[in-house]
């Protein structure tokens, strides 16, 4: 591809931003990023997209802060949450080599802290658990801490002693059991691995990932290292004011401390989807072991519904299959997601929290330009079946509502509401274009339903025919 079709795709994508809503299917007229970026006060954002297991381009919009100098597809942004799972990647290396059992319990690697018995029984967790958020760890997430400090140490967090700004890290689910997020969890992993190697963690990083790959723009100290000091894009919580010192400190680093560009990241991303295809990569790993990382890892979880790996999200299944990861810290956003079946992704980085909408704008307009398969349910309007009796009256416990038949739709009145439209799906479902609204119709008559079933926001509701 040419240098100016590749500009001309490049302005393609980031002049068709589509502000999402919350109805299936429907979003705003197309804007181009600078209009978005003014709009949720976002000084700076950093797009990189991998097509065909490559690179294909990165660049940054905007500057690192009011007045300063502009941002580049090199700048580095804090990740957030993306942390994990690069983190989880130096683990696998480990692994890989010996150094470290993914299921043995992690006491055996801490030196530094244990972790703690509750009552005088002494839970055992593993790395395992740990990177998949299933060991039953408290501390969701962390605040980070000013750039003037004080700063805590690992183990500070990990007792929760002062200056910690967060509770003791501790075992309150039965491990093994249940997915439940923690950052508290990747810390005890990132102390275990510190102990193990007996190197500080940013070290660790470089030597087994952010080397081989050629991060350079990439770095795990915290506070930032002095090299990165005068280029990083610094964080905005909320309307555009900047984060007092440029950014806050984040000494779980294997949780949330992770500096990064577009391009470094994106960097990442293809070379993960080459190994885990058996192509030739950087990373170091086998393709069965980053296919391990992209697998199930609790009994009631399977492939084709979302679910955790260790240390990435995965959802999808064949060719819409993706591993991704979000972060958040305090005055930035970013998201990181790939399609290894057909070696496409895309890593938006973000200084600010209001402009959180602008990753999924840019992404699904990624997608629409490089022909992605379709990541979201957004129903087809079908045919009512003509031998089906729908109409009528259901209630429940707390109201009664009235369905109603208007051609090629139906109409659902919730008193005092106006008749909502409702529109059939190829699949017998019906949803409202109107709002977030889904039906089903269910009961032993197939011609006449007994029991309709109504989905809206997070709440589900069972209603049975009254007439």
């Amino acid at each position: 591809m040419s240098s100016s079709d590749l500009e001309d795709r490049i302005r393609r994508v980031m002049s068709d931003l589509r502000e999402e809503t919350s109805i299936p299917g429907r979003v705003g007229s197309p804007c181009p990023v600078d209009q978005r970026m003014a709009q949720t006060s976002t000084p700076a954002v950093s797009v990189g997209v991998i097509d065909d297991f490559e690179v294909a381009w990165a660049r940054g919009f905007g500057t690192l802060a009011a007045g300063a100098a502009p941002a580049t597809a090199h700048t580095p942004f804090q990740c957030g949450s993306i942390s994990k799972p690069v983190f989880a990647l130096a683990v696998m290396k480990l692994a890989e080599t010996g150094t470290i059992d993914l299921d043995a319990d992690v006491n055996e690697y801490l030196a530094s802290w244990r972790v703690p018995a509750n009552d005088g029984w002494q839970p055992r967790v593993s790395l395992r658990q740990l990177l998949s958020h299933s060991a039953g760890t408290t501390v969701h997430g962390f605040p980070g801490y000013p750039a003037s400090g004080p700063w805590p140490t690992v183990p500070d967090v990990l007792h929760g002693a002062p200056p910690a700004n967060t509770q003791p890290i501790v075992v309150d689910v039965l491990p093994g059991t249940q997915f439940r997020y923690s950052g508290g969890g990747t810390t005890i992993a990132q102390q275990a691995i510190v102990d193990v190697t007996g190197k500080p963690l940013p070290e660790i990083m470089r030597e087994l990932v952010l080397d081989p790959v050629g991060m350079v723009d990439s770095s795990y100290e915290q506070p930032v290292p002095s090299a990165f000091a005068g280029r990083v894009a610094r964080g905005h919580p909320l309307n555009g004011i900047e984060t007092s010192g440029g950014y806050h400190v984040y000494p779980e680093m294997a949780a949330a401390g992770l500096w990064s560009s577009a391009t470094d990241l994106a960097r990442l991303g293809a070379d993960v989807m080459r190994a885990l295809r058996g192509k030739p990569s950087k990373i170091g790993l086998a393709s069965e072991t980053v296919g391990s990382m992209l697998r199930p890892q609790l009994a009631n979880q399977e492939v084709g519904q979302d679910f955790v790996g260790l240390g990435w999200f995965c959802a999808g299944r064949e060719e819409t299959f993706r591993f991704f990861h979000e972060g958040w810290n305090h005055g930035y956003v970013a998201t990181m997601l790939m399609l290894p079946a057909t070696g496409k992704g895309v890593v938006v980085m973000v200084n600010s929290h209001q402009g959180w909408m602008l990753r999924g704008e840019i992404t699904a307009a990624v997608a629409r330009e490089y022909g992605w398969p379709a990541l979201k349910d957004v129903p087809e309007i079908g045919d009512i079946a003509p031998d089906i009796a729908y109409a009528g009256s259901y209630g429940s416990a707390n109201e009664t509502i009235r369905v109603t038949q208007d051609g090629k739709r139906l109409l659902v009145t919730f008193p005092p509401q106006q008749p909502l439209p409702l529109y059939p799906t190829s699949a017998g479902e019906f949803f409202a274009t109107a709002m977030n609204l889904r039906l089903r119709f269910a009961g032993t008559d197939p011609a006449r339903p007994s029991e309709l079933t109504i989905v809206t926001g997070s709440k589900t509701e069972t209603f049975t025919r009254a007439d």
